[in-house]
């Protein structure tokens, strides 16, 4: 045993050197990703904390915050048209009990007058465009605006759809495939190889379990965006500076969400997050501008 031991503790002292080397330098073994753009300030549902989630409205005013990005998602209506809508069902955000895919786009209602925001309870936004758009709309009007986007469920025609809105707008670069399941995420891909993605909740904990184990500096990474939610008081205690700055240094941006409050922002951009994404882009755009650029000094 004694033997063993002489053997195995001086192979996994020096795996572990090795590893936190590697860890440290990670563009030794792999060439990082070029950012196309920098998500410092991302507009959760177009910021909806501030006026009706994913109304033109919204989008407006998170262009005149200086947002770095869009954060939205996509139904398909029953005519084929591409909707931005978070939910699946209208009930919460119209008051009518029909799924998005039972009407066509013409017929949808409109928003209720005030919507209450759901990552801060109690709180309500209103705004006076109540209308529901499309994702070739929202190209149209913010041509180079970039958006992550973001897909619920495997509906392939909806995911075409959206690949094919994406290349006709010659958006490829500056739009992202986002999703929690991997099943979605592997015909995301499929359908437009082309558009940067983001890790699903499976390839996360892969992640972090590769990390904590010392294999991570030695991993592909194809992922370019991390979106990452905070608020838990887990994700708090597994998130650490090191990892956060493996990733930036292989060009995969961390992003956290959804932060509302300015201490929140804090904890984020001090853990080296390249972003924030927010239902509150004006109060976020006030902590960069008060902080000079936190994002970029992390």
């Amino acid at each position: 045993m004694s033997s063993l031991l002489s053997y195995a503790l001086p192979a996994l002292g020096s795996y572990a050197m090795l590893s936190i080397f590697f860890l440290r330098r990670p563009r030794l073994l792999h060439t990082p990703w070029a950012p196309v753009f920098l998500p410092r300030l991302g507009a959760h549902r177009a910021g909806s904390g501030e006026l009706l989630e994913n109304t033109m409205e919204a989008m407006e005013n998170s262009l005149a915050q200086r947002s770095d990005f869009l954060e939205l998602d996509c139904q398909l209506t029953r005519d084929g048209v591409v909707v931005v809508s978070h939910d699946k069902n209208l009930s919460r955000q119209s008051g009518v009990n029909r799924d998005v895919s039972s009407l066509d786009f013409e017929e949808l209602p409109l928003y209720k007058e005030e919507l209450e925001v759901y990552f801060s309870p109690g709180r309500f936004a209103h705004g006076s465009d109540r209308h529901m758009v499309s994702l070739e709309d929202v190209f149209q009007r913010f041509p180079r605006m970039p958006m992550s986007v973001e897909i619920k469920e495997e509906n392939e025609e909806l995911i075409n759809k959206i690949a094919g809105l994406v290349r006709h707008f010659d958006r490829n670069e500056i739009t992202v495939w986002a999703t929690e399941k991997s099943s979605v995420m592997k015909k995301c891909r499929a359908a437009n190889p082309e558009m940067p993605f983001s890790f699903t909740i499976g390839r996360a904990i892969w992640l972090l379990l590769l990390y904590y184990l010392g294999l991570l500096p030695f991993a592909s990474i194809p992922e370019r965006f991390f979106f990452c939610f905070l608020p838990t008081i887990i994700n708090r205690l597994i998130m650490r500076k090191s990892l956060i700055h493996h990733l930036e240094q292989r060009g995969v941006q961390v992003v956290f969400w959804c932060l509302n409050e300015e201490s929140d922002f804090e904890v984020a951009y001090g853990l080296g997050a390249s972003g924030v994404m927010t239902d509150y882009p004006t109060a976020l755009r006030r902590y960069l501008d008060n902080h000079g650029g936190a994002a970029q000094a992390s």
